[in-house]
């Protein structure tokens, strides 16, 4: 007996309400597996670095360009 008839076989056991938390939790699996493919040709096409963090630019408050304030970094290197 394969993998999915066994899984189907256990499936038909359970309620319907618990049957629906195995059909969510498979297309939980389905989304996660299609981002990690995703991913993985984005690396492979080149992506830029800043196109895989542009989601995270300008939520941390910073100065805006560092080289104008040469002392802001005092302390930071040796």
């Amino acid at each position: 007996m394969s993998i999915e008839e066994i899984i189907i076989d256990k499936v038909r056991i359970l309620p319907p309400d618990k049957q629906q938390e195995a059909l969510d939790f498979v297309e939980f699996l389905l989304v996660k597996m299609q981002k990690q493919e995703l991913s993985a040709q984005e690396i492979k096409s080149g992506v830029s670095a800043l196109t895989l963090v542009k989601e995270y630019i300008g939520c941390v408050e910073a100065a805006s360009d560092l080289s104008t304030n040469k002392n802001y970094m005092n302390g930071y290197c040796s």
